[in-house]
């Protein structure tokens, strides 16, 4: 899956189609269409190609990851779900990482936490996780996030009930549970 730079060139040959000549085709085609099925299908292909380091410079250049933060606004749950899920792919790269910070993507996530899109909901824990830097943990572990996460916890899908009991344990501190555990349960009694 990861390659270099010098694999992709032989690969495509002298006259083939470059990784950023089709990349730029993709984001193209995206603009372009007004075609709801087209804009998921070519969003899912740039949420894949967010795995691979080696596309991180193009992405820059091509300002994909504008493009993302720009489709996970948008009403439609699969584009939300591959904007989400690319910017999880692609978000541990430090600069990348510095571009979404910069550009609120901290509560774009935390937006999508309340989707009933189970996916969607699991890449944007992940990416607040992925997220969390001196500076940012401050507003990941708010309390209302952690709160959010304790309910998640007690979830029926594993998944869910796994990754939200990583993000309990290994970011936030035990004052920080005790205040979310307040919080739920003045919830509770508002709506029990």
């Amino acid at each position: 899956m990861f390659t270099s730079t010098a694999q992709l060139q032989k690969r495509t040959g002298p006259h083939g189609i470059g990784r950023f000549s089709y990349l730029q085709s993709l984001v193209t085609e995206f603009q372009d269409t007004s075609d709801i099925g087209i804009k998921r299908e070519v969003l899912a292909n740039l949420a894949n190609f967010a795995y691979d380091p080696i596309n991180y410079d193009y992405f820059r250049q091509l300002n994909i990851l504008d493009l993302l933060l720009d489709a996970i606004e948008e009403d439609d749950v699969q584009l939300k779900r591959f904007a989400i899920g690319g910017i999880c792919n692609c978000c541990l790269d430090k600069q990348n990482k510095t571009h979404f910070l910069e550009n609120n993507v901290i509560n774009l996530a935390v937006k999508c936490l309340s989707s009933n899109d189970i996916e969607t909901v699991l890449n944007s824990i992940t990416t607040l996780m992925y997220l969390v830097t001196p500076q940012s943990k401050k507003d990941i572990t708010k309390t209302p996030i952690v709160e959010c996460m304790l309910r998640f916890s007690q979830s029926k899908d594993k998944r869910l009930s796994n990754l939200a009991s990583v993000f309990v344990e290994d970011y936030c501190t035990p004052e920080q549970i005790s205040e979310a555990e307040k919080l739920q349960a003045q919830l509770n009694n508002q709506n029990g």
